[in-house]
């Protein structure tokens, strides 16, 4: 194998391997969007106070 093969051959382990370690590193910080409760769900969760009556908003609600 020629100098400029071995060097094609190591540059591309090391790029494989970078490839790798990005995906990686990105799946851990980021979770599947199914696992998520919907964007409605949230908002109530997050924003309804504990003696609200309203069940839904009279605006929007049919």
């Amino acid at each position: 194998m020629t100098r400029s093969k071995k060097i094609f051959a190591g540059m591309a382990v090391v790029f494989v391997a970078g490839i790798a370690w990005v995906s990686y590193d990105i799946s851990r910080r980021t979770t599947f969007p199914g696992s998520k409760p919907q964007l409605q769900e949230r908002i109530r969760d997050t924003y309804r106070q504990k003696g609200d009556t309203a069940a839904a908003d009279s605006a929007t609600h049919r």
